[in-house]
């Protein structure tokens, strides 16, 4: 099977992409797919056969919930067994975010995900953008948002027991945010690139939500 990919890239870059052969190695909660490929080459020609896994975990969205009026944006905190196998540590400050549901749209998912995650009541949402997270070895995309907050239910946790998830929140100032990031306590990739959104639109954002 061959197929011709048409300016592809940011960069408007044109090329070939022939599939050799796909399989499904793995097949469970998650999927693993093997691809069997040669594209074509930046200097001409085409590249020796390729072999890559490719984890497929489905696409997903997240958001930083923002109050204009005060400032304040909410983070989540909760455990992360990733992090523990990278040797770094587990508890995470992290932007909500949840795996997209079938026929749900990523807006719908957000408001949905701030419900279960902060007992949060989203208004507006503005999006950031669509970026791969790890394109070098899995299809996951996420959509990202920035939410305008309208009420929080407190709690002294949150999440879904059935899927083993104990979410506690913070409210802070969104500055004292941008400053955690600069001390490098945010590890969490897209928790990183909502707050440098925010830091750089900020004062647009309010102006447009007043």
């Amino acid at each position: 099977m061959k197929t011709n990919v048409i300016e592809t890239g940011t960069m408007n870059t044109t090329g070939t992409i022939e599939v050799i052969e796909k399989t499904t190695p793995f097949q469970g909660y998650f999927r693993i797919d093997r691809y069997r490929f040669r594209h074509s080459l930046f200097n001409g020609g085409l590249s020796g056969e390729i072999t890559r896994e490719v984890f497929e975990r489905g696409h997903a969205a997240a958001v930083l919930p923002f109050d204009p009026k005060t400032g304040e944006i909410i983070l989540i905190e909760q455990f992360r067994a990733g992090a523990l196998a990278a040797s770094m540590p587990p508890w995470l400050l992290e932007v909500i975010a949840g795996i997209i549901e079938e026929n749900e749209t990523p807006e719908n998912m957000s408001h949905r995900e701030a419900q279960e995650e902060a007992g949060c009541d989203l208004g507006r949402l503005k999006k950031i953008g669509t970026f791969l997270m790890t394109p070098g070895g899995s299809s996951e995309t996420i959509t990202l948002f920035c939410g305008e907050t309208l009420r929080q239910e407190q709690r002294s946790s949150y999440g879904l027991e059935e899927e083993g998830e104990d979410i506690r929140t913070h409210m802070i100032k969104a500055e004292d945010a941008f400053q955690l990031m600069r001390e490098g306590a945010i590890t969490n990739a897209i928790t990183a690139i909502a707050l440098q959104w925010l830091e750089l639109n900020q004062k647009q954002l309010v102006k447009e939500w007043q």
